[in-house]
């Protein structure tokens, strides 16, 4: 892959297919496997009646764009070492979203940490999201710091953006059962597969026009969410997933 199979944001100006579909821009830095569970979904018309207008990364060989590429999806690359500061590169990043205009701007393994005006400019139609049950393990290595802590549950959650690091309002949480011989590896594949169960589901209620950023939180129907928003139990995401899950284990964990 060259960096010559996506759009750079100085080419030329990009015209906005007429309006129909709510648009959705999504923002990625690495593979995308979050980015391809939205393709499939939209492919099954599961994303509210969105449309992922374009894909944009800050890595221009990311693998994500060959996805968007490969789905007939714009793909932008927007390398952030072409620019001096984080404040720049954001400007930039806000100038390519907006030729797309979005209703929603979904992160999806988007590695960078947002600057306050990028936040405000979008505030209230950006979703995240987390591999952990949030408020617990903000920032990275959360498997690790998971399994160093004896946790028997852990998981992942969507959130709302804001100015605080993993710290918006929580929409949508799955669980999982923490095993005595999980390592880092198998708790990114449990809770990889509830990411990709559970982001398609928030970005259709988001464009559904159920679930919404208010002051106070999250709403979802015209009811605030608490901390943990919404939160599909172990045994509901298994069954989702097709997993087997151990029983007793779960047994246990509840006594």
């Amino acid at each position: 892959m060259t960096n010559t199979d996506y759009q750079s944001d100085t080419i030329k100006d990009i015209t906005p297919d007429p309006l129909g579909a709510r648009r959705i821009v999504v923002l990625v830095s690495g593979s995308g496997s979050n980015l391809q569970a939205l393709i499939d979904a939209q492919s099954h018309d599961r994303l509210g009646g969105g449309e992922i207008v374009a894909v944009i990364s800050n890595v221009a060989d990311a693998y994500g764009l060959k996805r968007a590429h490969e789905a007939g999806i714009e793909a932008v690359a927007l390398p952030h070492r072409e620019y001096d500061s984080r404040e720049a590169y954001d400007g930039a990043l806000i100038k390519v979203i907006e030729r797309h205009e979005p209703d929603l701007i979904v992160l999806a393994g988007f590695m960078r940490i947002l600057t306050p005006r990028f936040v405000q400019r979008f505030l209230g139609r950006m979703l995240n999201i987390h591999p952990s049950l949030l408020p617990e393990y903000q920032g990275l290595n959360t498997h690790a710091r998971a399994l160093a802590a004896g946790v028997t549950s852990h998981g992942c959650s969507v959130h709302f953006v804001t100015e605080e690091l993993d710290g918006g309002p929580v929409v949508l949480q799955a669980e999982l059962q923490v095993s005595p011989d999980d390592t880092v590896e198998t708790l990114q594949e449990k809770v990889r597969s509830r990411e990709h169960l559970l982001y398609p589901i928030a970005v259709q209620w988001f464009l559904e026009g159920r679930l919404q950023f208010s002051a106070e939180g999250a709403k979802m129907d015209g009811h605030l969410l608490p901390e943990h928003g919404m939160r599909l139990s172990h045994a509901d995401a298994a069954e989702e997933l097709d997993e087997e899950w151990d029983t007793e284990l779960d047994d246990e964990q509840q006594d």
